[in-house]
């Protein structure tokens, strides 16, 4: 994973999905696009890249709650396309 793109892995996410991550402590938002699976750690939904953390203001804290949105799945279908939050 390139730490200076806006990228994200997630478990289950189509590959190039786009995806809207908001720091629910500040408020500020990034979009990532998703080219990686994880993170294995009991509990986190998104692993973000250091580029896309230090936009949403998380990188002296290393984990952030947030909430993320899926804002485009390209030609993919894509279940739940609804706010989520990661309380992790």
């Amino acid at each position: 994973m390139n730490a200076s793109l806006l990228t994200a892995a997630h478990r289950s996410l189509p590959f190039g999905t786009k995806v809207l991550v908001t720091n629910k402590r500040n408020g500020k938002s990034v979009i990532v696009r998703i080219n990686d699976r994880g993170p294995f750690i009991r509990g986190r939904v998104l692993d973000v890249s250091k580029a896309a953390a230090q936009d949403i203001g998380m990188v002296s804290s290393g984990t952030a709650q947030v909430c993320y949105q899926i804002v485009d799945a390209g030609s993919q279908k894509v279940a739940g396309k609804g706010i989520k939050e990661d309380n992790g």
